[in-house]
């Protein structure tokens, strides 16, 4: 595609920042002020697309604060880098009356590194201000121009961006020349998408008015499904020099592989420990497994975001040589590693994060940058082994809630394709809990509980046992117990690490006056260690599906010694729920002088309609309920 020259400047010439606004308080919508800690008064952006590597945006919005929670929305940051850069800010503080008591001064714009926590170097940095004001209700206006000389990345719409503020106005306005195509598609957009062409400049507009404030409800969606928003990607596109084609995913690989092509050269000594690693192994999985061993235990993770760093890995000798890299060096240094031993790799970008139904779903039919994070996937004859390159301590083959079960882009010499990393199901995500316990005439118990965790449940105690000491290792089981007035005695982990890691838990524990003592009886809850605590409230006017996000399998099995001369006088009970999104049975048995709890627990993943909410509250009030059943025992 020719360069684009364009001249849409004329445009600019609409002073914004002059307009007149009505920014009392008392002008505001009384509906718009149910559960807002702000309101957006307006928010107007416009982006021009003036070539391949000149986008320009003006942005105007100002928001009226309420109250402290609603404080964080007012402050203004802008970021910056060799990419991007801040022609103009301009901003002013207006009382409830609308009455401007302050204007922004150069000066008291703040300027700072944006360097991350996990990275070395980046050449990003952020303008920083606020007012801070403390007299509420109080409205900040911000008027903010940027200029970048990529397209890569196409500034998105989203009016709602966060719980607990309204929009009483907000418009977005993007103008291209006729001759480059612009893609774009919607979400939760009910009204007519404005696209006019004048003098060869197109220019799409779309625009929502008096939107409530948005509390999340219980098992809800993203925010991309709660609220309206606008995407918008390039087809030709030009950053750093580089230039590619995004109308496919064919066409993005093909960009992301010219970007890494060459970056896979290996040092003479590294390639000398690989053929050493790996000359008396047979199989492809077990090569596989030793070098990301070798990943592992001779580098980490480290950011380096310098220019088109973001996208491009650092080289293989760099990462060789230095011990750490990103994502993205790590990923291709593991590829370099593999690549040496004969074994084909593929460089995979994917959105990573906590596992949630937002991540798991990709627009397909929308190639774009919808990506932060970059995977190593092995295939292999029967299977494919996936590699998170960033981890010292995931097991080969071993995604998590961090990547797994969500598509991603695999990029090879022909370009990209659509790929899905492993999910992990009912019968991979469980707890499986074997406790002995012993209660003396006291009410004081006795806990030997062994606890094998699998897969998503397991993510969170291997992450603590690869990270904290023993002691803060105990300090958080007191912590999370879900007891009183208890100590732990001694506790242990040992792991297996597989595709399908398991985590083995053992815990001694004396918990005194756990049972109530009342003359010749004694009271308590054999549901002693995984007491489900949700409990759902109606809401008459929720109209989004409930969204489960995981499947999980939790089974309990807890054997109570009772204290001599004692035995059960009630109790004897069993639960089952079944139901669609779930299903619960427990049993309370006495066996030989014992008392026998079980308990299996099952949540299955889905998105279920509102019309179902009296069903779902019904079951989980009647799980709460049989988890707290007590067993009474008497004095012979």
């Amino acid at each position: 595609m020719k360069i684009l020259y364009v001249v849409i400047f004329c445009i600019l010439s609409l002073n914004l920042y002059a307009q007149e606004h009505d920014l009392k308080v008392l002008s505001i919508n009384s509906e718009l002020l149910q559960n807002a800690n702000a309101v957006k008064r307006f928010d107007r952006q416009k982006i021009f697309i003036n070539s391949l590597k000149s986008v320009k945006s003006i942005h105007h919005y100002a928001i009226t604060v309420f109250n402290q929670n609603g404080d964080d929305f007012a402050g203004l940051v802008v970021y910056y880098d060799k990419m991007n850069d801040v022609a103009s800010i301009k901003g002013n503080l207006y009382d409830a009356t609308g009455k401007k008591i302050q204007s922004l001064k150069a000066k008291d714009i703040q300027d700072f590194s944006a360097i991350s926590d996990y990275s070395i170097s980046e050449d990003g940095r952020i303008k920083v201000h606020n007012f801070k004001h403390n007299i509420y209700p109080y409205t900040v206006e911000y008027f903010i121009e940027t200029n970048s000389n990529q397209t890569f990345l196409i500034p998105s719409w989203r009016p709602v961006t966060a719980e607990n503020i309204a929009v009483e106005e907000s418009n977005f306005s993007i103008s291209y020349p006729q001759d480059y195509k612009l893609r774009y598609t919607t979400a939760n957009y009910a009204n007519d998408i404005v696209v006019k062409n004048e003098k060869g400049i197109n220019s799409i507009f779309l625009e929502c008015k008096n939107l409530k404030a948005v509390v999340i409800p219980f098992a809800t969606l993203s925010w991309s499904d709660l609220s309206p928003a606008a995407y918008f990607a390039p087809s030709d596109f030009e950053i750093s020099g580089y230039k590619g084609n995004m109308n496919t995913w064919e066409g993005f690989g093909k960009f992301q592989y010219s970007l890494n092509l060459n970056r896979d050269n290996l040092p003479v000594q590294v390639v000398q420990k690989v053929q050493d690693l790996t000359k008396n192994l047979n199989t492809d999985k077990e090569k596989v497994e030793v070098l990301y061993k070798f990943l592992q235990e001779n580098t980490r993770y480290i950011s380096v975001q310098l220019g088109i760093g973001g996208w491009q890995p650092f080289d293989a000798g760099y990462v060789a040589k230095n011990g750490f890299g990103d994502c993205k060096a790590l990923s291709n240094y593991m590829h370099s590693l593999l690549k040496t031993a004969g074994i084909r790799s593929l460089y995979t970008i994917i959105n990573a994060g906590p596992s949630g139904y937002d991540m798991k779903r990709m627009k397909n039919d929308f190639p774009s940058q919808q990506f932060n994070h970059v995977v190593l996937c092995v295939p292999q004859k029967n299977d494919t082994i996936w590699l998170e390159c960033t981890s010292q301590t995931n097991p080969a083959g071993y995604m998590g809630s961090f990547t797994g079960n969500r598509q991603a882009v695999a990029i090879d010499e022909n370009g990209g394709y659509v790929v899905s990393t492993p999910k992990y199901g009912i019968n991979d995500n469980t707890l499986n809990r074997k406790a002995v316990c012993k209660i003396d005439q006291e009410g004081n118990l006795e806990i030997s509980a062994n606890t094998v965790y699998s897969c998503l449940q397991q993510d969170r105690i291997s992450a603590m046992i690869n990270s904290l000491s023993e002691a803060d290792l105990r300090k958080n089981l007191e912590r999370n117990l879900p007891l009183t007035n208890f100590k732990i005695l001694n506790f242990s982990y040992k792991q297996n690490k597989s595709a399908h890691p398991e985590v083995f838990e053992n815990l001694n524990i004396v918990a005194e006056s756990y049972a109530n003592v009342s003359g010749k009886r004694i009271f308590f809850k054999p549901n002693i260690l995984n007491k489900l605590g949700l409990q759902i409230q109606r809401d008459s006017l929720r109209k989004n599906d409930f969204v489960i996000v995981t499947s999980e399998r939790d089974i309990d099995e807890v054997e109570f010694t009772l204290p001599e001369g004692y035995e059960p006088e009630s109790g004897n009970k069993s639960t089952s729920l079944v139901s669609e999104f779930g299903k619960y049975s427990s049993t309370i048995k006495f066996e030989n002088g014992k008392v026998i709890f079980h308990r299996v627990f099952e949540k299955y993943e889905g998105s279920y309609p509102a019309s179902v909410q009296d069903e779902i509250i019904k079951f989980y009030k009647d799980i709460f309920n049989a988890e707290r059943a007590s067993v009474v025992l008497v004095k012979k």
